[in-house]
């Protein structure tokens, strides 16, 4: 087992996912955290006091060079340019980010010697196809320049283990949800389905409702992160963290409908170009078995204490 009593670099600290990663790390008695994020779809705030706060792009070679002037010994590389529909509209500036900026930062992460690297990918990476999907699978026909990109940094990030020796473990993350995501154009439906509910407003789905996805809650992806990171045995592989269970886009709808008392209902839009994807579902055995990742199904639960914070806002 690897401590954590180390100086931790997270890249891209100040995301929904990066901050409650930085705020458990800080539980779990880390002796120094340094967090760079360029605050493009993060949100300072979400950066727990306590960390050493770097405001600057992972394609930034001067940002880079300070911090990892603080010596880092473990890695969680989360910074990315999010996501999908984004990176459709704008393929450079996703490219830029996920793949020259990751290569940066694995670079660096080479010279420093550090003990484990985190690589943060997507289950995007399965492409089109259905699940449930295991880690061994080839990847299907990629979607979007986000897709291609996130494979891209895992492709790297494998080549800096087999090459080079770095430590390396890439985790692939389903449809997070929880406290400290907040809605937008490109950001994720439950926490866009919330904000339309509390503002008594129809939920728009585009699709049939009939699709799946796998949502996951956010304390159960820092811990399969944090797992991840701190057991040996996880060094080199490639482990989804996902909750294992589909949920219709439909279902999703209803639920949060009912929690937030909206009677607006669902309207249905047709689906966007780029999305064939109909089913997803995580196999998360190969988690389980060599990073003891358990996580919680309670997703009504979930859903309760995410729409609690968003009330906080």
């Amino acid at each position: 087992m690897t401590s954590l009593n180390k100086t931790i670099l997270v890249t891209g600290g100040a995301g929904a996912i990066g901050g409650q990663l930085c705020k458990k790390l800080l539980r779990e008695g880390c002796q120094k955290i340094i967090v760079v994020d360029n605050l493009h779809s993060g949100f300072r705030e979400n950066v727990p006091e306590g960390c050493v706060f770097v405001q600057g792009s992972i394609t930034d070679d001067t940002t880079l060079d300070k911090v990892f002037a603080e010596k880092p010994e473990i890695i969680f590389h989360l910074a990315a340019h999010f996501a999908n529909q984004n990176s459709v509209e704008h393929p450079r500036e996703d490219q830029e980010t996920n793949i020259v900026g990751t290569l940066k930062v694995l670079e660096h992460a080479k010279q420093s010697g550090v003990e484990r690297f985190v690589y943060a990918s997507s289950s995007c990476v399965y492409g089109a196809e259905s699940g449930p999907l295991k880690e061994t699978q080839a990847p299907g026909s990629l979607e979007t320049p986000y897709a291609v990109s996130k494979y891209a940094g895992e492709e790297y990030t494998r080549l800096y283990y087999e090459l080079y020796g770095l430590p390396t473990v890439i985790v692939r993350y389903f449809n997070s949800f929880g406290p400290g995501e907040r809605p937008g154009k490109y950001r994720n439906v439950i926490p866009n389905f919330i904000a339309k509910a509390l503002k008594g407003e129809p939920l728009m789905i585009t699709g049939t409702g009939d699709e799946t996805r796998d949502f996951c809650f956010i304390d159960d992806i820092v811990r399969g992160t944090i797992a991840s990171a701190t057991v040996d045995t996880a060094v080199g592989g490639v482990y989804n963290l996902g909750s294992g269970r589909e949920t219709t886009i439909r279902e999703l709808a209803e639920i949060i409908n009912r929690l937030t008392d909206n009677i607006a209902g669902i309207q249905y839009i047709p689906r966007r170009s780029w999305d064939h994807i109909t089913r997803r579902c995580a196999d998360i055995s190969e988690a389980k078995k060599d990073c003891g990742y358990e996580p919680a199904v309670a997703l009504e639960d979930q859903l309760k204490e995410t729409i609690q914070w968003f009330r906080t806002l």
